[in-house]
């Protein structure tokens, strides 16, 4: 346990060290500041007016239950003609052959004038 301690503790100063490396450059320094400054002004808002913040959630967990419902409801369709098409196709096909068979036999097809029906 203490080896993943001082793993842990290794990592932590290897990051601050980072970090303070990295702010030698002004450009950073100014992008951590503008930054922090943003971030401040949003956590006091927040602090602030917590019944904001509790509208918002509530406001986008009703618009993905109604998304979901509505998600839910579009695979059912689906699945419902999906049911329906599987039982119509055997239908389908035999009306097919039974109206290719009927053109056959009262020879008003014929297939020198328009080209061989597939069997």
């Amino acid at each position: 346990m203490g080896e993943a301690r001082n793993f842990w503790k290794g990592v932590l100063l290897g990051a601050l060290a980072g970090g303070a490396l990295s702010l030698l450059d002004k450009s950073t320094r100014d992008a951590v500041a503008a930054n922090c400054k943003s971030t401040t002004k949003k956590v006091t808002h927040i602090i602030k007016n917590p019944e904001e913040v509790v509208e918002k959630v509530k406001a986008t967990s009703e618009q993905v239950r109604q998304t979901i419902e509505q998600v839910s409801d579009d695979l059912f369709f689906i699945k419902e003609k999906v049911e329906e098409l599987t039982e119509a196709t055997p239908q389908v096909m035999d009306f097919v052959k039974e109206t290719k068979e009927v053109f056959l036999d009262d020879n008003t097809y014929t297939e020198m004038e328009h080209g061989p029906l597939n069997k």
